[in-house]
């Protein structure tokens, strides 16, 4: 993606005061983590977009003016389907389905498709599969009450349904087999698959484990265009579209978010087109063009729900690299309140430990069995390669210090809570290196760090 992209920000001037305890909040938790600031820390964050005022209205209009298609009442009016599926994302993606839902719905039921013919599948990957509170959050009770609502099941073999022999491509039966089928999502920067949203909603979100795993093999993430903003050549993202163009989707309606998560964009129309002009927009929107490299970064896990697990804080160790020296310190505070990850995530962590070069050779004489899990790991290789384990600080209240240095990565020093051991690290840093070039990085991966 092209674009100008924002300048890292200082402290000081119109955007930040002077006064002394001037702060910025890292998105933590739900709570968020407030950090004092000195005038010379630069903050690298994209362009502050507004939320749409009418929501709703936006998403009307989109799903009437869409890119690249008919608007969708036509698509419907023409093809007369029977049965509707929708993929959603699952909780841990700040997707704001409560604007998205209502008007699609609304339009298929004034295109004559009845709400007993529509279901709503939620995407869970080889994520855990979604609980009724986290149900309630995403949708809302009205929308449960009014439409059918599953878990994809990657892991039971009679929800799928088989839609390529060579290579083998089982996808969600119910969604395969409707007449008409829509993906909803978010689009924001994507470290392997250069950014989320439009096919991802099929692949990985729908499909088997062993189509899952491709996504995810050895060599896919072993190529350096699978990472933030790149699309071109990305062999993780042509993999995914070449899943959805095989399944076939009807109608995507993805979406853009602002700093507090309300919609502040609507992308829907055409599989690719629509997918492609949302990329180009949240991409300038999230850019921040660096001028030089950092002796300390601290970055962020993104906050409330991504920031739930070890295993999606690694994206904002990723997301931050670009901006560590080859000999600077990488700070990354995430809540992990849920631990690790899944079963076979922990296993992984816990058997290779700060081992992870060991981990790489296996992997690689292995390229083509991948484990469960074994992608995040390796994308957390890229990091430990260019810094270490020692470099690699994570701030968390969520995981404990002894567990943290089985990780390959380091826990921040000292006492109280994770806003508080990160405070007091970075004022002992500068007053022991007062010229060291120093960033903060508050949005972690909803951030795009380009040269």
């Amino acid at each position: 993606m092209t674009s100008e992209g924002s300048r890292p920000q200082r402290r000081r001037g119109a955007a930040w005061s002077d006064g002394p305890g001037a702060a910025v909040v890292l998105g933590y938790g739900r709570e968020g983590l407030p950090l004092r600031l000195p005038e010379a820390v630069d903050v690298l964050r994209g362009q502050d977009i507004p939320a749409l005022p009418a929501p709703l209205a936006a998403v009307e209009e989109a799903l009437a003016r869409p890119i690249g298609c008919a608007p969708l009442a036509a698509l419907l009016r023409e093809r007369a389907p029977r049965t509707v599926a929708i993929a959603v994302s699952d909780s841990t993606r700040p997707v704001p389905n409560r604007d998205l839902l209502p008007p699609l719905l609304a339009c298929l039921q004034a295109s004559g498709v009845p709400a007993s013919g529509v279901v709503i599948v939620i995407g869970t990957g080889m994520h855990r599969p979604s609980t009724p509170a986290e149900r309630l959050q995403m949708l809302g009770a009205e929308i449960l009450d009014r439409v059918e609502v599953i878990d994809h099941r990657a892991d039971a073999a009679e929800t799928l349904a088989c839609v390529s022999a060579s290579p083998p491509i089982r996808v969600c039966r119910r969604f395969v087999e409707a007449d008409f089928r829509i993906v909803t999502g978010l689009i924001e920067p994507h470290f392997m698959a250069g950014f989320s949203g439009g096919r991802k909603g099929v692949c990985p979100a729908l499909v088997d484990l062993a189509t899952v795993q491709r996504f995810h093999g050895f060599e896919t993430l072993a190529d350096p265009r699978a990472g933030n903003g790149v699309l071109a050549g990305n062999p993780c993202h042509e993999l995914a579209l070449a899943v959805a163009r095989r399944v076939g989707v009807d109608f995507i309606v993805n979406a853009a978010i602002s700093r507090d998560q309300r919609l502040a964009g609507v992308f829907a129309g055409d599989l690719e087109l629509a997918h492609e002009a949302g990329c180009r927009r949240v991409g300038g929107w999230s850019e921040v063009r660096l001028d030089h490299d950092y002796d300390l970064v601290i970055g962020s896990g993104g906050g409330e729900p991504l920031d739930r697990t070890f295993y999606q804080a690694v994206k904002g160790m990723c997301a931050a690299l670009p901006a560590v020296r080859p000999d600077g310190l990488l700070l990354v505070a995430s809540r992990c309140a849920e631990g690790l990850g899944s079963p076979a995530y922990c296993d992984l962590l816990l058997t290779y430990g700060r081992d992870w070069r060991r981990f790489l050779r296996e992997a690689a004489a292995r390229r083509h069995e991948t484990r469960l899990d074994q992608w995040e790991l390796q994308m957390q290789t890229r990091v430990l390669e260019r810094i270490g384990p020692e470099r690699l600080l994570l701030a968390s209240d969520g995981i404990p210090a002894e567990l943290v240095l089985r990780l390959a990565a380091t826990p921040v020093p000292g006492v109280g809570t994770a806003a508080e051991r990160t405070q007091a690290f970075l004022e002992r840093f500068l007053a022991s290196r007062p010229h060291a070039r120093v960033a903060v990085m508050p949005e972690g991966p909803y951030s795009l760090l380009l040269r």
